[in-house]
């Protein structure tokens, strides 16, 4: 199973989410090929409703403790209540580290 796959099921049966979308994004960095460690997630639960989102960060990692302490090196969290959720979350900015940035 992909790592991705792997931190859907553990949010979505953490979360019930109503949305979820996990998107390796490593091909965008300065990795090697096949690599997975660079996450995108976008997360709609309910249960986010009455939290500040550092507080809904916290949860997110909480439940992903074990990828965060190996093989995840960045978690781009964009966490919405239902009544926050407008149908799109922001996408991630281009990587300018390591062999990618421009002097």
């Amino acid at each position: 199973m992909s790592l991705a796959k792997q931190i859907e099921e553990k949010l979505s049966e953490a979360f019930a989410p109503q949305h979820i979308e996990v998107q390796c994004e490593s091909h965008l960095h300065n990795v090697p090929a096949g690599a997975e460690m660079h996450f995108r997630v976008v997360l709609v639960s309910d249960a986010f409703a009455s939290l500040r989102k550092v507080q809904r960060h916290q949860r997110v990692y909480a439940v992903l403790a074990d990828e965060m302490a190996g093989p995840v090196h960045a978690l781009a969290l964009h966490t919405f209540s239902p009544e926050e959720w407008a149908g799109q979350a922001p996408q991630s900015p281009e990587c300018l580290g390591g062999g990618k940035k421009q002097s």
